[in-house]
């Protein structure tokens, strides 16, 4: 495998992680539509950014391990569908794709070392 492929194996998920955290803290701003009282708006704004803050912390430890990164970023979506029934493949989809990166990744890592 030449650098470029390795460049890219190892910061896709990283940057596909932080786009979709970016993406994911979009839906947090409907709280200032709602007509709460600053107190009330701080309280829901941070609720609204927990699953944020979520993603953000499996990414700080996929960061360095990837295999850890792998195991979250598929186990919580595949965990997300069956709480939601199936539903919802918009929020899960692409977290298992930066999973998927991430096992690529550590299996990579891997054969590289031995």
């Amino acid at each position: 495998m030449n650098t470029t492929t390795r460049k890219i194996l190892y910061w896709s998920p990283r940057v596909l992680c932080m786009l979709f955290a970016i993406f994911l803290s979009m839906f947090a701003l409907d709280v200032f539509s709602e007509g709460y009282s600053f107190g009330e708006t701080i309280f829901a704004l941070i609720m609204h950014l927990i699953p944020t803050l979520t993603i953000i912390i499996m990414l700080v430890l996929s960061w360095r391990w990837e295999g850890i990164g792998a195991i979250l970023f598929i186990g919580l979506p595949l965990f997300y569908l069956i709480m939601s029934k199936w539903e919802s493949w918009i929020i899960s989809g692409p977290l298992f794709v930066v999973g998927v990166l991430f096992l690529m990744n550590w299996i990579y890592s891997v054969k590289l070392k031995t």
